[in-house]
């Protein structure tokens, strides 16, 4: 599978880079997809954090060189990328649960991250409902955020940020607002490479701008549509179900839009909602 070869590629790039500089870009460039969706995409497939692959790789081989006693802590610390001597201190113990002079002795227990290597499993067990829609630029109203280029980090932000709208009233203001499509409380993730990332709550709306609310134009975009029924978690779980099971065997790749939530019934317990994800064809590309 081309989307498969196109993760461990990237793969191979951190393997190499992984005593310098690690760019997330570059990486992001070999999968064929935006920094966002490759963080993205890791996560979900990997089942952790990019960013947690990376210190695990560093910290494994980290120990390998104690371990051979020809080097000084302070030495190898410097080697994988930390300049403080508290810094990797801190990154070896959370791997290790040791510190790093306490590696150098023998007999002590480590742990081993080999290196990740993606193969595609296709489940198939359970339906996807989705549909493809091809929908001209609108507008929404709300408010925004600016968001992390560690993906991880937002999922603090995020959930701040709906506890804010709703405390203060922010979000029926945005639903009087509604007077188009996607009809829908949205969350609109806006990760353009050019530009700064933003996490927008939002409505579709032609109506004029209140008080401190912001507009944003979603771009023209073919969409990949899909419905669903839960909790918060449960969309969380569908996202994921896109990127693993959906993605891969689908014909379609990342477009360059934002990715969008569209929250039909707001309830948290039962909440009825669609994920929108931009789509090409791969011979687009």
């Amino acid at each position: 599978m081309e989307w498969i070869n196109r993760l461990n590629d990237a793969i191979k790039y951190i393997e190499a880079n992984i005593t310098g500089d690690v760019s997330i870009n570059e990486a992001a460039k070999l999968a064929c997809c935006s920094t966002y969706h490759f963080q993205r995409m890791f996560s979900y497939v990997a089942d952790m954090p990019l960013s947690e692959y990376i210190r695990r790789r560093k910290m494994s081989l980290a120990a390998v060189d104690l371990q051979s006693g020809k080097q000084k802590v302070i030495d190898v610390g410097l080697k994988y990328g930390y300049d403080s001597p508290t810094a990797f201190n801190r990154a070896f113990k959370s791997v290790h649960g040791i510190t790093p002079s306490s590696a150098k002795a023998s007999g002590v227990n480590l742990k081993a991250y080999p290196p990740i290597s993606f193969r595609i499993t296709i489940k198939g067990d359970c339906e996807m409902n989705y549909r493809i829609e091809k929908k001209d630029a609108f507008r929404v109203v709300g408010v925004s955020a600016p968001l992390d280029r560690e993906i991880e980090k937002n999922f603090e932000i995020v959930p701040a940020m709906w506890d804010k709208a709703v405390t203060e009233g922010t979000i029926p203001k945005l639903a009087a607002m509604m007077d188009s499509k996607p009809r829908g409380l949205l969350g609109v993730c806006s990760c353009n490479e050019l530009e700064d990332w933003r996490y927008y709550i939002a409505v579709a709306s032609n109506g004029p701008i209140i008080g401190d609310l912001e507009e944003y134009t979603v771009p023209e975009a073919t969409w990949a549509i899909f419905e669903g029924q839960g909790t918060n978690l449960s969309i969380q779980e569908l996202e994921k179900r896109i990127v693993t099971e959906w993605l891969p065997t689908s014909g379609y790749e990342y477009g360059n839009a934002p990715d969008i939530e569209v929250y039909l019934n707001p309830d948290p317990q039962d909440a009825k909602f669609e994920v929108w994800i931009a789509v090409v064809k791969k011979e687009e590309q």
